[in-house]
């Protein structure tokens, strides 16, 4: 389960980790008690709201394209099955040494392909493997 929190005027797409729930008070209302993981960052959030309120849940889509270019900027091009390019993303600030660890296995020339995970608006590598080669899969 997904959703969202505006935290210091910007969204954070959080990935719920665990849920509690607390018996009704003194209002008539029970409490929800949310801790979720920021999708993007890794950084941990929690959040209490009355069980009777609604929580936005974002769209998420995971797509794999190929690794095709790095430039020395730090934009990635990327190429899907339909041969459709991106050039407007960044290699992932988070995990720490994760945009090296792209940058070493792109320079030993083999096919790579990634991970990327888009939500409102935001776009992030989320994985790294090597692709079979034409040949090993027919």
């Amino acid at each position: 389960m997904f959703f969202y929190n505006l935290c210091h005027f910007y969204f954070s797409i959080l990935k719920v980790s665990a849920v509690s729930t607390s018996k009704t008070g003194k209002h008539g209302h029970a409490k929800c008690n949310f801790t979720a993981i920021d999708i993007f960052t890794g950084k941990k959030y929690e959040d209490i709201i009355p069980s009777t309120h609604t929580a936005h849940i974002p769209n998420v889509v995971r797509k794999e394209y190929s690794l095709v270019d790095i430039s020395a900027d730090g934009f990635v091009t990327l190429m899907d099955e339909d041969a459709n390019c991106r050039e407007d993303v960044r290699l992932p600030e988070w995990p720490d040494n994760f945009a090296r660890e792209i940058k070493a296995a792109f320079a030993t020339g083999k096919s790579y392909g990634v991970t990327l995970m888009s939500a409102m608006g935001h776009d992030q590598i989320v994985s790294l493997k090597e692709e079979l080669e034409k040949a090993e899969k027919a």
